[in-house]
């Protein structure tokens, strides 16, 4: 039943482009600038910058969330140190998130590449990495996708940022469930040591800060392993720039 939805999903988003060759991915609109995002929905739902937890990037109470740190991160730090999200995972942005990973529509990469170096914008006291990695995809599913949306992000927002990408810093060690079919608690489980730094990569990283690309955070499950990886090969900091943020409350 999945992949028949998958394949769904991909025939009805490839029809989208011929349809409305430069529509806006939020509301279909063509405003003329060959951009997939309007100036309208850039303004309405980007602009304003959302109070985050400046470690995990969940929503906040307080004005001053960007300079915060929330309870759970407080009570068990993640193995990262901090997360930039341009939006939270829920519509009309997870209309874009779908577009890319299920649809094939890789010209959306570089519209949320463009929202997350926005959202960096609104952190002006912090710290830039040294160098940008996506999240690895498995075999299995790379082969079934025949891309890595992470990467596809990751590339235009090195570009943005102007900091080199590795593209294959971290590999994966073996194919994991996908987290999105598992329970909270069962996620942290599912990706415990599925990553690794080949060899030729471990001085790339040493004493070094990393920027992690992925295209959308949940629970913080699998970049949390990631980030635990990246420091025990010598990272000195791992910041996760994501897209979207699932809402925690």
């Amino acid at each position: 039943m999945l992949s028949s939805l998958r394949h769904w999903s991909r025939s009805a988003f490839a029809r989208l482009p011929s349809l409305l060759p430069s529509a806006c991915a939020l509301c279909g609109a063509a405003d003329g600038s060959g951009s997939n995002l309007c100036g309208a929905c850039h303004r309405h739902f980007y602009a304003m910058k959302t109070p985050r937890c400046r470690c995990c990037a969940t929503t906040v109470l307080t004005p001053a969330g960007m300079d915060q740190v929330c309870g759970e991160c407080l009570r068990q730090p993640p193995s990262f140190d901090a997360t930039v999200a341009a939006c939270d995972y829920s519509a009309p942005h997870d209309r874009v998130v779908l577009g890319l990973k299920f649809g094939g529509l890789l010209e959306y990469a570089p519209v949320m590449a463009d929202v997350v170096r926005n959202a960096m914008i609104g952190h002006d006291d912090m710290a830039l990495p040294a160098l940008l990695a996506p999240v690895p995809l498995g075999n299995s599913r790379l082969a079934e996708r025949g891309f890595n949306q992470a990467l596809e992000i990751a590339r235009p927002l090195s570009r943005l940022l102007g900091i080199p990408l590795q593209a294959q810093l971290l590999q994966r060690q073996r194919d994991t469930r996908s987290q999105s079919l598992l329970h909270p608690d069962e996620r942290q489980k599912n990706v415990r040591s599925a990553f690794t730094v080949p060899a030729p990569n471990i001085d790339l990283i040493r004493g070094r800060h990393v920027g992690i690309v992925d295209d959308v955070m949940t629970t913080g499950a699998t970049l949390n392993e990631v980030a635990a990886t990246l420091k025990r090969f010598g990272a000195s900091r791992v910041t996760n720039f994501v897209f979207a943020r699932t809402s925690q409350h």
